[in-house]
């Protein structure tokens, strides 16, 4: 369903681009590589959650692109991830962040007309804990040794005692935010290499 474009948006300002990408090989044959970014955003949708939108040590991937203008509510909003794909087949090397964050659409829905789907994404009620799993399992996959990767999650469809059981792991800990429809910050680690 799922298929990974790995598009570089040339979003580094200039500078050599340098990413720990599977199977390509410019210049010489050589893998590119850039210790510098530590960081992987896999949904980073609006990069709402973030101080720095452009932080130097993170690459933002997300399967969308909306510039400005999407929605008319609020029109310079947009969804421009330094690499477009999927996360169930992400471009990069086992073990190559340090940092994973995985903010996935939370609605079940097929309509995209809704603001929350627009910003956000959704998700299949058919496919939802198949593609939730691939893309958790891909995150821990390109997640280093004793790295940590953050999953938020909102119960807006779909609780987390649901979830959990679909991820197989289990979080260190997390936080509810308290609001109206619960939304939770979970924390993982990896304690062993993956197999």
């Amino acid at each position: 369903m799922f298929e990974c474009h790995a598009v570089l948006l040339g979003l580094f300002s200039g500078s050599t681009i340098g990413l720990r990408l599977q199977n390509e090989t410019p210049l010489g044959g050589r893998r590119m590589s850039d210790e510098n970014k530590l960081i992987l955003d896999v949904c980073c949708g609006l990069r709402a959650m973030w101080f720095n939108k452009a932080h130097p040590n993170a690459i933002y991937h997300d399967k969308r692109i909306k510039q400005k203008g999407f929605d008319d509510f609020r029109p310079n909003f947009s969804v421009v991830p330094d690499i477009q794909g999927n996360w169930d087949s992400l471009p990069f090397d086992n073990e190559s962040f340090k940092l994973v964050v995985m903010d996935p659409p939370h609605i079940i829905t097929t309509e995209d007309s809704h603001r929350m789907v627009k910003y956000y994404g959704h998700l299949d009620k058919d496919t939802w804990k198949d593609d939730i799993k691939k893309g958790f399992d891909e995150c821990w996959r390109v997640l280093d040794v004793h790295g940590v990767l953050i999953f938020k999650w909102s119960e807006a469809s779909i609780k987390k005692k649901d979830l959990l059981s679909v991820l197989e792991r289990e979080p260190l800990f997390g936080h509810p935010n308290g609001s109206r429809v619960p939304c939770h910050w979970l924390t993982f680690m990896k304690m062993e290499a993956s197999k």
